[in-house]
């Protein structure tokens, strides 16, 4: 995306960024930290269906080109984000972390990770 992004969204996006790299580094080691950088998200602007007025749309894609996180910037200025982790708890064998994903609007910003139950 070429155009300037507003102050609001540039905060929102490394607020993000920031959160789910947080939440990600308590359940993989530093060398295995996946690629959560601002500066590896492909973003777009997309309109809102709901107001018709523009929220911001990001994707982090592997080598592979296949999709492993996604970025919401809603224009009511409310956020969404998701990166996938792939891996075993590392407390609970029970468990499967799928994604940590955060979400929030301003500067509140919650974080989680999703789990699943090994099979």
């Amino acid at each position: 995306m070429a155009a300037q992004l507003p102050p609001a969204v540039e905060a929102a996006i490394d607020r993000l960024v920031e959160t789910l790299r947080g939440e990600a580094i308590k359940f993989v080691t530093a060398d295995k930290l996946p690629d959560i950088r601002r500066e590896a998200l492909i973003l777009s602007q997309v309109t809102d269906p709901v107001n018709g007025l523009p929220g911001y749309e990001g994707v982090w894609r592997n080598a592979l080109n296949e999709r492993v996180g996604k970025l919401l910037i809603n224009s009511d200025g409310s956020f969404f984000a998701e990166y996938d982790l792939c891996v075993r708890h590392p407390r609970k064998p029970e468990w499967f972390i799928e994604a940590v994903t955060a979400w929030g609007r301003g500067d509140l910003v919650k974080a989680e990770p999703r789990l699943l139950a090994m099979i």
